[in-house]
């Protein structure tokens, strides 16, 4: 392989935030590598899912919502997939990527994108200011195995993963358990967060082990605005579809066209809304800094009363009932008279329920109406802004203007079964690359030059990616893995760093034999170590990148013969036996 394409197919077992960056068809590798592996097609038998065919497309997808809220938590720590360096990082994509154009995407290079996360110190935030300024987390995507094996670490009883994993996770399930067909998910990557977009009903946006529907994008609450955060204040970086992929820093794109336009139409109706009193009281309830300019007039028992729009919000809280919605009524009974006054309080906006102001319109014919209801308002220009916001956001998208690369997608069907599926995905990969196909899904022509990011045929690439993704080592080329396993596992090395080889080899021993991947399918050593179990095999190869990261200067010799996995070094001989059968035939590396 030459530099780049081994650095991408290595890549597919380390599945850092910025390898998917740079390589972004590495994020839907993922989804197959998952749709591929056996677990999530367990869930199909767990009784939670009985009777699922028989349900509605939105209702299975609040079902598998709730089997992932049950089964996964989230998790973005420092331990895990331990750390690197800018400088290293760099390095190895120095050739692929401009640093500034870097700078301005990750938010370890430099990304101030999302105010919130620029005042709050980023470094802090996730605990890097203990580090140099040059120290940067890994953060790796994981698998649904490896997700699954968080549940072997200390004080962890369910699964775990960060925003990538459980994006891919939720792309994977919806397909094989909901049976969303997958040309209706899209994954989107911002700087700080990644997301899918479900076009069934009015929308469905995964953010993290959460889903939002379109009534839950507006209805004001703190995990609504944690959801909204992205789309409203980041740039989309790249966004994976079934036919391909398109990203900001890439002059070409797989994606199909038509698929693309879709998906900003339908997202695009999604995050805007009509106007009434529920979503304006929605807005005021999650902007709770303009709530001082309202009171709130309504009848009770013959005479009409006022309250400060902050004292009504405030009785929300430990009732069922909600100013904005049918039950508003019920909750201004439950209000105290000390918070009532029988005359508007002197310079507040008042606001009735019933007011015709409030007859569902488009947000800016509302606007146009609320300023002539109160004039007043214009002296509030940022209480408009955040209005604007709130009903109409804008999400940056990577700009459509590309040269599309036509190519057939990825077909596969919620019919088919696992085994199907990968014998399409098998025969895809085996086809012949470099040979770009007509398509009828795609209104772009080539550009007349070669394209500055590395495409042979899109799908093919795509499913090559995904059984290295997945691991499936009896049809891979090992010098990735290889290459993965000893210069991107620090965790191995880290934990195992006061100790002599021959307690390593005896702690490795003692963890139990079974490796988080079924079948012939591969761990890395961070895997071994963080999960403390592996096969024989995998725990050879841990050994040999906890010697190679002590620098010794010595070669270090891995020998397999049938069940027999020995590591040579410096006249030291370790054994180990493995169950990943006849993934060698008398194997023999120096490294």
């Amino acid at each position: 392989m030459d530099r780049k394409t081994l650095e991408k197919y290595s890549s597919a077992f380390t599945l850092s935030d910025m390898e998917i960056f740079i390589f972004p068809e590495l994020l839907y590798s993922l989804v197959l590598a998952n749709i591929m592996s056996p677990e999530i097609w367990k869930w199909r038998d767990d009784p939670w899912f009985e009777g699922i065919k028989k349900m509605g497309l939105l209702k299975k997808v609040h079902r598998v919502k709730q089997y992932i809220m049950d089964h996964y938590n989230f998790n973005l720590d420092l331990e895990t997939w331990g750390l690197t360096d800018k400088q290293t990082e760099m390095s190895r994509f120095s050739d692929f990527i401009d640093p500034a154009t870097l700078s301005r995407s990750n938010a370890l290079f430099g990304y101030e994108g999302d105010k919130y996360y620029f005042d709050m110190d980023i470094r802090r935030h996730f605990g890097l200011d203990q580090y140099d300024s040059d120290i940067i987390p890994y953060w790796k995507t994981e698998t649904v195995e490896a997700m699954n094996a968080f549940r072997y670490k200390p004080d962890h009883e369910a699964g775990a993963g960060e925003c990538v994993s459980l994006a891919c996770l939720y792309a994977a399930a919806l397909f094989i358990v909901a049976g969303v067909p997958l040309e209706k998910i899209f994954l989107m990557g911002t700087p700080l967060h990644s997301q899918n977009f479900v076009m069934i009903d009015e929308g469905v946006l995964t953010n993290n082990r959460r889903i939002v529907t379109k009534a839950m994008w507006y209805n004001g609450t703190e995990l609504s605005a944690l959801a909204r955060r992205a789309l409203e204040h980041e740039q989309v970086t790249y966004v994976a579809h079934s036919s391909g992929w398109i990203h900001t820093l890439y002059p070409e794109a797989t994606i199909c066209a038509n698929d693309f336009a879709q998906f900003r139409d339908k997202l695009g109706k999604y995050l805007e809304t009509l106007v009434d009193y529920e979503i304006f009281m929605n807005f005021l309830r999650d902007y709770s800094r303009h709530q001082k300019l309202f009171q709130i007039s309504f009848r009770c028992q013959g005479a009409r009363h006022y309250i400060r729009l902050e004292k009504a919000f405030g009785y929300e809280h430990g009732s069922k009932n909600r100013l904005g919605d049918k039950t508003n009524h019920k909750l201004f009974c439950e209000m105290d008279e000390e918070d009532l006054q029988l005359c508007p309080f002197d310079q507040r906006f008042s606001i009735e329920p019933d007011d015709l102001l409030f007859t569902p319109q488009p947000y800016d014919s509302f606007l146009t109406s609320l300023k002539q209801t109160f004039p007043a308002v214009v002296d509030h220009p940022e209480m408009i802004s955040d209005f604007k916001k709130f009903v109409h956001t804008v999400p940056r998208l990577p700009s459509a203007d590309k040269a599309y690369i036509p190519h057939p997608g990825i077909t596969i069907s919620t019919e088919q079964s696992r085994e199907e599926i990968i014998d399409y995905l098998s025969s895809l990969r085996n086809s012949p690359t470099g040979k770009r196909m007509d398509s009828t899904c795609s209104h772009g022509t080539e550009s007349g030059h070669p394209p500055t990011h590395d495409i042979s045929e899109p799908a093919a690439l795509v499913a090559d990616l995904a059984f290295y993704a997945g691991r499936f080592m009896d049809s891979c080329d090992w010098q990735p893995f290889f290459k993965a396993a000893f210069e991107r596992n620090p965790v191995a090395a880290v934990h195992f760093r006061e100790v002599t080889l021959e307690e390593v080899y005896s702690q490795l021993q003692s963890w139990p034999g079974e490796s988080i991947y079924e079948g012939n399918r591969m761990a890395q050593p961070d895997e071994v170590v963080n999960f403390k179990r592996g096969d024989g095999l995998e725990k050879a190869i841990t050994l040999v990148n906890v010697i190679k990261t002590r620098d010794h200067g010595v070669d270090t010799e891995l020998k397999v013969n049938g069940r027999q996995v020995v590591v040579v070094f410096s006249g030291k001989r370790f054994e180990f036996l493995t169950e990943k059968r006849n993934l060698f035939s008398n194997f023999a590396a120096k490294f």
